[in-house]
C-alpha cells in the first residue's frame, strides 16, 4: 500500500492519537495536512505542551490534555505513542468496540516502499543503527535513518523510492504491538531492561521478539551467538540467521584481536582492532552486528573506510576533555547495569571515577558491582537510586577489601564536582548512570548535554 491509499482510507474515519510527544508530531501534521479530522490525547497539561498546544489549535486538532485518557466515544483508529501500554483500560474498552490500534511506526511498515533494516537490544541499539547507516552511505546507498533514534519517518515515505534502504532502531515499546518485520532485523544483546514499563522479562523479551516473528522466508536475523536469549531465537527464524560474537566462533567474530567473517564461505579479515577508531569490545560488538546485516550490500572496503572513521555516536562513552591529566566520558546512555559494565571494560583497573544513578527501572544492580569494585576507586552516587546502588555495592563479599570510596549527593553539579576532586591524573571519570534521567532530567541526551557543559565549565 503506498502512503496516498494509506491516508485516504483514514479519511471520514475518527482517529484518536494517544500522546503528542516527539513520534507523533509528525503523524498529526501529516494527517490534518491530508484533511483527516483527529483527536489527540495527551497526559500534560496544555501549559506543559507549551507552543505545542497553540499549534494543535492552528492545525485544527482537538486536545484533550491533563489525563489523555479517551472519552466515550467511538473511534475507528488509534494511534499508539510508545510510552502508552498497548493494555490500558480505555484502549481495551475502545478495542472491543471494533477500533483498530495502530502506531506511527507500524504505519511506517505498511507504507514503505523500500527494504528496511532494523535494530532492537537491550544495549547497542543506536551506536548498531548508526553503524548500518554509515555503512551503507559509504556503499553509495540513499539511506533513510530513524525510528527510536529520535526521527519519525513516516512523513519521508514521499521521498523514499523502491532502490533506498530504510535504517531503523526500535525500542521494545514499538516493538510490542507489531505486525509485520523488517527485511533485515538485528537483535544485538537482551539482559533486563524497562522492567518498571513492562510487566516481566518475558513480556519484554516478547515484545523484542517481534522484530523476526513475522519475517518472510527471504528475510536476514541477526543474533548474538553468545547471548543465551538471542542464541534461543534461532528455531523460531522463518528466514536465514546470522550469528556474531566477540567470545566464539561466528558468521561475524573476532579472532586474533582481528574482526573476521565466514560470511563469504571462507575466513576472510576484515579489520585488524587497532585499525577501529572506536575502542572497546562492545563498539566491536556493535560492528560485527552491522556487517552481519549489511554484508550483501556493502564491501569490505567500505566497511573498512567507516571503520577508520566514525567516531561514535554522542553520549555513549563519548570523551569530552582532559583536564589535570584526568580524562572525562559522557556515557549517559548507559542506563542499565549491562551497559555500564561494557563501558567500565575499557578502563584500567583502579582509574575510574564513576557518576550513578537516576530514575529506578526496577533493575538488579548486583550484575555490574564486581566491575564497579575493579575499575573504580571512587563512585559518586546522585539521584533517586543512589541508595539502592550503595547497598548494592556495600553487601557484595569484596566491598571490605576494595578500598572504593562512595559519596552521595543530590546534586548534579556537585556530582561532577566530587568526582573531580577525587581524580588523580591519569584517572577517568565516567557518567554511566546504570539508570534512566527521569527523575532529574527529560532523557538521557539532556542529562548528558549538562555533564557535558558541567564539565567544560571546570577550571
Amino acid at each position: 500500500m503506498n502512503i496516498e491509499a494509506y491516508l485516504n482510507n483514514l479519511k471520514g474515519k475518527k482517529i484518536a492519537v494517544l500522546g503528542v510527544g516527539v513520534s507523533n508530531r509528525p503523524l498529526v501534521r501529516l494527517l490534518r495536512e491530508t484533511g483527516i479530522d483527529i483527536t489527540a490525547f495527551d497526559r500534560k497539561t496544555e501549559a506543559e505542551l507549551g507552543d505545542y498546544a497553540s499549534e494543535l489549535s492552528a492545525l485544527g486538532v482537538e486536545l484533550v490534555s491533563q489525563g489523555g485518557l479517551m472519552d466515550d466515544r467511538d473511534y475507528d483508529v488509534i494511534f499508539r505513542s510508545p510510552g502508552i501500554r498497548p493494555d490500558r483500560e480505555d484502549i481495551l474498552k475502545h478495542i472491543s468496540r471494533g477500533a483498530i490500534l495502530t502506531s506511527e511506526m507500524e504505519a511506517f511498515f505498511e507504507i514503505c516502499p523500500c527494504k528496511i533494516v532494523a535494530v532492537t537490544g537491550s544495549d547497542g541499539k543506536t551506536t548498531t543503527t548508526t553503524m548500518v547507516s554509515e555503512l551503507l552511505k559509504a556503499a553509495g546507498y540513499s539511506v533513510h535513518l530513524g525510528g527510536n533514534i529520535g526521527r519519525p519517518l513516516l512523513p519521508d515515505v514521499y521521498m523514499m523510492e523502491k532502490g533506498h534502504i530504510a535504517v531503523l532502531e526500535l525500542s521494545s515499546f514499538q516493538l510490542m504491538t507489531m505486525k509485520k518485520s523488517p527485511d533485515v532485523a538485528v537483535i544485538t544483546n537482551l539482559s533486563p531492561n524497562h522492567l518498571d514499563i513492562h510487566k516481566s522479562m518475558d513480556e519484554y523479551i516478547g515484545a523484542k521478539e517481534n522484530i523476526y516473528l513475522h519475517q518472510s522466508p527471504g528475510s536476514i536475523t541477526v543474533l548474538n551467538l553468545s547471548n543465551d536469549i538471542t542464541r534461543s531465537f534461532e528455531k523460531k527464524v522463518k528466514g536465514s540467521v546470522r550469528f556474531f560474537s566477540s567470545a566464539e566462533k561466528a558468521d561475524v567474530c573476532m579472532e586474533e584481536d582481528a574482526i573476521v567473517s565466514y560470511l563469504s564461505g571462507k575466513r576472510e579479515i576484515i579489520s585488524p582492532a587497532s585499525d577501529i577508531l572506536l575502542r572497546g569490545v562492545h563498539n566491536y560488538e556493535d560492528y560485527m552486528a552491522a556487517i552481519a546485516a549489511v554484508y550483501d550490500f556493502v564491501t569490505v572496503e567500505n566497511i573498512r573506510q567507516v571503520m577508520k572513521t566514525f567516531p561514535g555516536v554522542e553520549h555513549r562513552s563519548e570523551y569530552i576533555r582532559t583536564l589535570d591529566g584526568v580524562e572525562y566520558y559522557n556515557d549517559s546512555i548507559a542506563t542499565s547495569p549491562t551497559r555500564v559494565i561494557a563501558g567500565l571494560k575499557t578502563f584500567e583497573d583502579g582509574s575510574a571515577v564513576v557518576i550513578l544513578g537516576g530514575y529506578d527501572k526496577n533493575l538488579d544492580f548486583a550484575p555490574m558491582v564486581p566491575y564497579l569494585l575493579s575499575k573504580a576507586h571512587c563512585l559518586v552516587l546522585c539521584g533517586a537510586t543512589a541508595g539502592k546502588i550503595r547497598k548494592s555495592v556495600e553487601s557484595h563479599s569484596e566491598f571490605a577489601f576494595s578500598g572504593i570510596r562512595i559519596i552521595e549527593t543530590e546534586n548534579f553539579a556537585e556530582a561532577v564536582n566530587m568526582a573531580r576532586n577525587n581524580a588523580r591524573p591519569g584517572d577517568v571519570v565516567t557518567l554511566s548512570p546504570a539508570c534512566a534521567a527521569f527523575d532529574k532530567f527529560e532523557n538521557f541526551a539532556k542529562r548528558g548535554e549538562r555533564f557535558k557543559q558541567l564539565v567544560q565549565e571546570l577550571k
